[in-house]
């Protein structure tokens, strides 16, 4: 695992606060495309529990994995007891069975590409569900957004993730659907896209990007420069489009 994949635990507690969380939609989406009850889930790269409780419902068992213990703990504060947590990166993982449903909140990017798939087929049931799902937080006005470019650009080039598979974003199937189109372990392969806007404050959107691993990985004081860059730019509030683009998938047999 990468040390950008890694530098999350030191800003646990600001991630838990300015990273936004799942709306329900996303549960009810993933839900009805199982098209049965998901009695056990496994969470890859859990965070702080943005997505874990979203699924931690009655009826639902969820064991929350990520390699970071101060993610792990900032978990642990906000999640009930019955969701099981476990210290591990995915290509660490020992699952003591299979899985309904297998899924990562912006963070299968993070993982190994060799063998990703057939491990994560390993975990699943038969006809059990995989899902993939996040987006990045952009700013809506085009004047701020390019603001916001120009006052970063002496620090920091771009604070994108790109496609791990080279998809361009003009294709109208993104990576992870591409990967697992081409791969005979899963079936009815879906992209679907669920619009989200937030208005925040400054100090808001400023906490935001001190979470994202592009800043994290600057030194500190270079870190500290291009922030206060960005804030001398920004208005009082800035609007986001925070849409969430979710893969859907199942393993056949």
């Amino acid at each position: 695992m990468s040390d950008r994949a890694m530098s999350f635990g030191s800003v646990a507690e600001a991630y838990e606060r300015f990273r936004p969380g799942y709306p329900p939609e996303l549960r009810d989406l993933v839900t009805a495309y199982a098209g049965r009850p998901i009695r056990t889930a496994l969470e890859i790269g859990a965070g702080t529990g943005k997505a874990t409780r979203l699924f931690a419902r009655p009826g639902t068992t969820v064991t929350a994995t990520d390699p970071d213990p101060a993610m792990l703990a900032e978990l642990r504060r906000h999640l009930p007891a019955d969701v099981r947590t476990v210290r591990s990166a995915f290509e660490e993982l020992s699952p003591a069975g299979t899985y309904d449903l297998v899924y990562a909140a912006a963070a299968l990017h993070w993982t190994s590409p060799a063998g990703r798939w057939t491990r994560i087929a390993g975990l699943l049931a038969p006809g059990g569900t995989v899902a993939s799902f996040g987006g990045p937080a952009r700013l809506a006005d085009p004047a701020v957004d390019a603001a916001v470019r120009a006052a970063r650009a002496p620090f920091l080039a771009t604070d994108d993730i790109p496609s791990p598979d080279g998809t361009p974003p003009e294709d109208e199937m993104q990576w992870p659907g591409t990967e697992l189109e081409r791969c005979d372990l899963f079936t009815d392969v879906r992209q679907t896209t669920i619009p989200r806007r937030i208005t925040v404050t400054a100090a808001g959107y400023l906490g935001h990007l001190a979470t994202v691993s592009a800043y994290l990985q600057l030194p500190a004081p270079v870190r500290d420069q291009a922030l206060r860059a960005v804030e001398a730019v920004l208005p009082p509030t800035v609007d986001l489009t925070t849409d969430i683009v979710a893969h859907l998938a199942r393993r056949t047999g």
